[in-house]
């Protein structure tokens, strides 16, 4: 099998490229005992690791590979994207250079090894589909958002910490947002918070905002938080934060939990944001749905409990 590692081509991100290299020279004395082949593409820009697996995938249809995305959540979603359609290829994660959501549904497995990755295993992954882009792990409206859109606005401006300035702001202006969400037929609300429609479980920095889902199931976890006072929301969002809030009483009258396959969220006059995996997308309606056993994903071999000794 051939393994190809994604990795951001951007300055900034060069030790990522120093990492991978490291550990397969470590490794150079067993190629033979893997009989593997290892390569490595930097991307160029946004959304090129998705054109490259793509393309890859398409001018190599009988090519037994592996694509490694090298790196957190916006690498993850890219090479997960490109890879939908192509149930002959598989890919892994090496979180390396970066901080993962994603990966912290599988706790007892090693991302960091690509020793471990190697020796793994192959599970078949569910990954959402908003209108003609994906989510691999958690894809959001509303609040959350907002906030990664005005720190984006931020940084392009160049101002310093653009992440409490987008918090700031979205907390002024997004905590009323018109926008009608309709879960299987069901219609949830036309005003929230935020909606969250998860794959994965964890998202925003290790929020638990989803503790219920499965990456197998071929469902949808839906968690829709209807507008509240500041006050309230800065009082009940640490347990929110702690995946707490489908059980709590506080919680009774503020949230909406469903598991659906079809989902649509719509805007009648402003544009809104939905979030996939950090990534921001704009839009007024969004047509999202769960495609089940979707992604070949290779496993890395679980931990070994000495190591977190």
């Amino acid at each position: 099998m051939k393994f190809f590692f994604i990795i951001n081509g951007r300055k900034d991100k060069a030790i990522i490229g120093q990492e991978v290299r490291k550990q397969l020279r470590m490794l150079a004395a067993s190629f033979e005992e893997w009989d593997d082949q290892f390569d490595i593409y930097l991307t160029t820009g946004e959304g090129d690791a998705t054109r490259f697996v793509r393309l890859y995938c398409d001018l190599h249809p009988a090519e037994k590979i592996c694509f490694i995305a090298c790196g957190g959540d916006g690498t993850i979603n890219e090479v997960a994207s490109g890879l939908v359609g192509f149930p002959g290829k598989s890919m892994s994660v090496l979180n390396i250079g970066g901080n993962s959501d994603f990966v912290k549904y599988f706790p007892d497995r090693n991302f960091k090894s690509i020793h471990d990755i190697l020796a793994g295993e192959n599970i078949a992954l569910d990954i959402i589909k908003v209108n003609d882009s994906y989510s691999f792990n958690v894809a959001d409206v509303g609040f959350d958002a907002d906030v990664s859109n005005f720190a984006n606005e931020y940084s392009l401006l160049g101002k310093k910490e653009p992440f409490k300035r987008g918090i700031a702001r979205a907390l002024l202006f997004s905590r009323f947002n018109k926008i009608t969400v309709i879960a299987d037929g069901e219609k949830l609300g036309n005003r929230l918070l935020l909606c969250i429609l998860a794959n994965g479980r964890i998202y925003g920095d290790g929020m638990i905002c989803a503790p219920k889902a499965s990456m197998t199931d071929g469902l949808i976890d839906v968690c829709l938080l209807r507008p509240m006072l500041l006050w309230r929301f800065l009082y009940l969002l640490p347990i929110y934060s702690r995946g707490e809030h489908l059980e709590n009483k506080l919680f009774k009258n503020k949230i909406i939990y469903r598991q659906a396959k079809h989902i649509d969220i719509a805007s009648k006059k402003d544009l809104i944001n939905i979030g996939l995996d950090g990534e921001v997308m704009p839009g007024t309606k969004f047509t999202v749905d769960i495609l089940p056993q979707a992604i070949n994903f290779r496993l890395p071999a679980a931990k070994d409990p000495a190591d977190e000794r």
